[in-house]
Parts: structure tokens; C-alpha cells; sequence
């Protein structure tokens, strides 16, 4: 008898516990679109990117960039190694402006450094480079 006399209310109460639920749920979603709309956009950036990466390592003209490697230190400096797309060079007794150049020079290049190497004695500088690209 007591149910039938609050029969109103609790309809109300299920009714508000059902649209608080849809609320609920259709706040959930929105996140999720919103979280994969940028999970996408930051794919897509990142893909931009690779792209843009590749055509620049992908360019004929990084062969003849790094030959200037060559040509920028006198050549009773440098020992050369270059085979295919790998490159291994020392350059020895080297001044701080040579140093300088040639380090400006190499970080300007688009390759991959493998490994790159720079030591002092005294005044003069001695560099080991080897990179790839």
C-alpha cells in the first residue's frame, strides 16, 4: 500500500537514475571521439613527418653535399673513406675555425651520424666522423 502511494516518485527517480546513466554514457563517447580524433591527428603529424624525412634523405644531392666534406679541409688534412652510401673520415690537426666549419658543415648535412668523434691537443683538433645516408 505504501509503494502504491509513492508510485510517482520512484518513477521520477528511475526515470532521472536512466537519463543521468544516458549522460553518463554519451559523455564517455564524446571523450573517446575526442581521444581518437587526436590519437589520428598525431598519427597523421607523425606520418607528415616520415614523409618529409624521407624526401630529404631520399635526395640525390646528399652524395655531392657530403663530398664537400672533402673539399672544405686542405687534403694533407683528411683521410677519406666513402663507400656506397657510408662515409669515414678523419681529419687531423685542424684549427679551431676549420673545426668550426667543418662541425656546422656536418650537423647541416642531412645524414645519420654513426658516429662522430672530437679531440684536443694543444691548439690543434682532431676529428673522426662516420655517418651514413
Amino acid at each position: 500500500m505504501s509503494i502504491k502511494r509513492y508510485q510517482n516518485e520512484l518513477i521520477v527517480l528511475v526515470a532521472l537514475f536512466m537519463m543521468s546513466g544516458a549522460y553518463l554514457y554519451k559523455y564517455e563517447q564524446v571523450f573517446k571521439q575526442a581521444e581518437n580524433a587526436n590519437s589520428m591527428k598525431r598519427s597523421v603529424d607523425e606520418f607528415r613527418e616520415t614523409v618529409a624525412l624521407q624526401k630529404i634523405w631520399g635526395n640525390k644531392n646528399t652524395a655531392s653535399k657530403v663530398d664537400q666534406l672533402q673539399g672544405l679541409i686542405p687534403e694533407s688534412k683528411v683521410k677519406w673513406s666513402k663507400t656506397g652510401k657510408k662515409l669515414t673520415a678523419i681529419y687531423e690537426n685542424l684549427s679551431a675555425s676549420e673545426l668550426n666549419k667543418l662541425v656546422t658543415k656536418i650537423l647541416n648535412l642531412a645524414v645519420e651520424i654513426e658516429a662522430l668523434s672530437i679531440h684536443q691537443s694543444g691548439s690543434v683538433y682532431r676529428v673522426e666522423l662516420r655517418c651514413k645516408w
